[in-house]
């Protein structure tokens, strides 16, 4: 309890360098009235490439239950992650605010237990649906600030939570405990090791399953971040036996980081696959209940996929970001291209897919638009309904921004088919590398010197979209001043 109450005077004292979100101005666009408060559900996978569903060309993992999701409605193919990492990325999803402008801009992690909190008075996708009625869950990883905090999710919006509050803790599927609420419950049989008796992401999608019975007869909105396929290499056995022996599998001794694991490729294609039965699972409930065509069920990623031989991880193996440069922790288009998927019968086109650049920070307008709920009118996004129903002109972005205050200090821009990226800003100001993703989507050819209005365009865009962070500084940018 005194931890939780440090936690919480802490986290207080940092809201201060924020603005404050209170005083955001607010505004609603009403639904069309066939579009009238639907239950909407967002799954987010943890590190999962967007080539490793099958639906996005991949060979060697079963994705079924994603590819009917893709199948049944629209897939989005230049779609993009709020961030390179975990928390900068899922505080972009949940505020609508790209990372020159959210508050959480790099992993950070936050004593005895759970990540650098966004301020209280944080405007979130979870308080705004809550507001126009809805029954809000979260099942999985949270990652925005520790437990009993001003930042907890049952205090951002959330009326139930279960699963992970911090990130280092869902670094293991056999955890000693998992937070329901505000309450630590303990699982027996599990001791934080190799194996155990209870695999925390079975525990999660249970929850979650439970959640949609519970408040199938009125609107709710239900957040699964699912931990999957996020290291360490577990998985039970029954979904290990798929692929066991099915590549050659050289075991992984633990010694760069995580779990060791006696078949690796064998692990993350399972724990892929058991990942995909769980979204089956969601998917079919839904059907049972007979809330199909009042439901949209969304899916994505919240960054590239893991570096390379980290945690026993094989990206190159699995092709899991294709040929795009880059993973994990970078802002070339492999650490930020991501999945996204949505289904809603009678609304989206099955089999359609567009190539719209799109990012996390237009989620918030989009499901804002979907429930009829207010929306800041500060945020970064644009509402992607037009585009998701084939209704109405769908309101394109100038450009779309990234900065991150990690691996060295990054930023990039997307320009129409330009792709800026500068890196190493924690050192001081970098040269512009310029991309043209319509001839060179692997970003393999700077072009910069040949086009030189490109590049100060670019630089103006840089310098207007970063707003300095005293929590997350970026020296090369923040020296340079505006």
């Amino acid at each position: 309890m005194k931890q939780r109450v440090l936690a919480t005077i802490v986290c207080t004292c940092t809201f201060a360098i924020a603005e404050s979100a209170a005083a955001a101005e607010l505004v609603r666009k009403p639904p069309a009235p066939d579009l009238e408060r639907p239950n909407i559900i967002f799954i987010l996978a943890d590190d999962l490439g967007w080539r490793d569903l099958g639906c996005y060309g991949g060979t060697k993992i079963r994705t079924t239950a994603v590819d009917r999701l893709a199948a049944e409605g629209i897939r989005f193919t230049q779609a993009y992650a709020g961030n390179a990492v975990c928390a900068p990325s899922r505080c972009v999803l949940m505020t609508g605010k790209h990372p020159g402008h959210a508050f959480i801009r790099n992993n950070r992690e936050f004593q005895p237990e759970g990540q650098y909190p966004i301020p209280a008075d944080t405007v979130t996708i979870a308080k705004l649906l809550k507001a126009r009625g809805y029954a809000t869950g979260a099942m999985g990883k949270w990652g925005l600030g520790p437990p009993g905090s001003d930042a907890d999710p049952t205090r951002q919006g959330f009326d139930w939570f279960f699963g992970y509050n911090c990130q280092r803790h869902a670094h293991n599927f056999y955890p000693r405990y998992l937070w329901r609420n505000d309450e630590r419950v303990e699982l027996n049989g599990n001791d934080a090791g190799v194996t155990g008796k209870q695999y925390s992401h079975d525990l999660v999608e249970a929850e979650a399953l439970e959640f949609i019975r519970k408040h199938q007869r009125e609107s709710f909105f239900l957040y699964v971040p699912f931990t999957i396929p996020h290291l360490a290499l577990q998985v039970p056995e029954d979904s290990l036996a798929e692929y066991r022996g099915k590549w050659d599998d050289p075991p992984y001794d633990g010694k760069k980081g995580y779990q060791p694991h006696p078949a690796p490729r064998a692990a993350y294609a399972a724990m892929v696959t058991r990942l995909d039965r769980s979204v089956g699972r969601i998917a079919d409930l839904v059907r049972e209940l007979g809330l199909d065509e009042r439901t949209i069920v969304m899916f994505s990623s919240d960054n590239g996929p893991a570096p390379l031989d980290v945690g026993g991880s094989d990206s190159p193996f699995f092709e899991s970001a294709g040929s795009l440069h880059g993973l994990k922790g970078s802002l070339y288009e492999g650490g930020i291209r991501t999945p996204l998927i949505a289904r809603w019968p009678g609304k989206v086109k099955p089999g359609s897919t567009t190539d719209l650049p799109t990012a996390f920070w237009d989620i918030l307008p989009t499901l804002s638009e979907i429930a009829g709920a207010d929306t800041p009118r500060d945020i970064d996004g644009v509402s992607l309904v037009p585009t998701l129903t084939g209704r109405g002109e769908q309101k394109r972005h100038e450009f779309l921004y990234w900065e991150f205050a990690g691996y060295g200090g990054q930023q990039a821009v997307r320009l129409g088919d330009w792709k800026a990226v500068r890196q190493n800003l924690n050192k001081g100001p970098s040269e512009i590398e310029l991309f043209n993703l319509a001839t060179d989507p692997n970003e393999t050819e700077n072009v910069a010197a040949m086009n030189p209005d490109v590049v100060a365009r670019i630089t103006r865009i840089m310098i207007d979209q970063h707003r300095p962070s005293e929590a997350f500084p970026i020296r090369g940018l923040d020296r340079a001043g505006r």
